[in-house]
């Protein structure tokens, strides 16, 4: 169903994919927007129990889009150097491709938990509890991951060897 990567030499192991993830702040949800123009728009994320969890607004294009057409890619570039005398960069992306929804009860308190820890992980606990706590109006997206993959130049491929 998912195309093989082309330059299989380059493939990041699942453990290595994860670690980008996890490293990066945000990434690219590509979803199919109104009459059908790709629409991609740039999302603070965590990857979390096996899946993509962001936060949304209740109403607008990306949610439109999601509940219209829950097949999305996600990606993210952890690393992009120019090495501009060799006419290139040195890079290392991952992309998902899986089906977005609305997370809903406890999957939306632990998402949204997850995301706070993330980026507000350094506050204190009484200060995260209330932000999660006073966020009503807020979405929480999981994407649940069909095929994952991570890539990096080829000269990392070959400086490891």
């Amino acid at each position: 169903m998912f195309r093989t990567m082309r330059r299989g030499k380059q493939l990041l192991s699942m453990e290595d994919t994860i670690a980008v993830l996890g490293r990066c702040t945000n990434g690219v949800l590509a979803c199919l927007g109104d009459e059908d123009y790709p629409y991609a728009i740039p999302v603070s994320y965590v990857y979390f129990n096996g899946k993509i969890y962001f936060h949304s607004a209740k109403a607008g294009h990306k949610i439109d889009s999601i509940n219209k057409h829950s097949k999305v890619s996600f990606s993210v570039i952890d690393e992009d150097t120019i090495v501009s005398e060799k006419y290139t960069t040195y890079f290392r992306s991952v992309i998902v491709f899986g089906k977005a929804r609305i997370a809903e009860g406890n999957e939306w308190r632990d998402g949204l938990k997850a995301l706070v820890e993330k980026y507000a992980g350094d506050q204190p606990e009484e200060g995260k509890q209330e932000e999660i706590n006073g966020c009503t109006q807020t979405y929480v997206i999981a994407i649940d991951i069909e095929h994952m993959t991570g890539k990096e130049a080829i000269e990392y491929v070959n400086a490891k060897k």
